[in-house]
């Protein structure tokens, strides 16, 4: 099997991902994954999620170069290139990832700050005198 490529995002966060048979390395901006996420154990949960799916998850080699936006997001977009990916590999993938929602690129982002406001919303304060 070749190397496939997908992109991920999430917010302004861009994952570009290479995801080839392998042992399982993961390798992110060129760290591996403990030295990039540091002790955020929880996040790094988040980025195997499509491996663990789809029983991948040691053996796959996965990857990525993620710019934009922070850590957390930047995982995010990780998590759903990884998915992509997957999907883009076996259909038998795809019938997995996508009951856990794995293949939806989350689209809330951040809402325009409007004049006369003080941010997207909030209003500045009254005073009655």
């Amino acid at each position: 099997m070749a190397t496939i490529y997908a992109t991920g995002k999430r917010k302004t966060a861009v994952a570009k991902v290479w995801v080839k048979p392998g042992s399982g390395k993961i390798v992110v901006n060129g760290m591996d994954l403990n030295t990039w996420l540091g002790g955020h154990e929880a996040i790094k949960l988040r980025v195997v999620q499509p491996l663990l799916a789809t029983k991948q998850e040691t053996s796959m080699d996965i990857t990525a170069q993620t710019l934009g936006g922070g850590y957390s997001a930047q995982a995010d977009a990780l998590k759903h290139g990884i998915s992509k990916a997957l999907a883009a590999m076996d259909k038998d993938f795809r019938a997995a990832l996508k009951p856990k929602g794995l293949l939806t690129r989350d689209s809330r982002v951040v809402e325009r700050k409007k004049f006369g406001r003080r941010k997207a919303r909030r209003s500045p304060q009254f005073s009655k005198r």
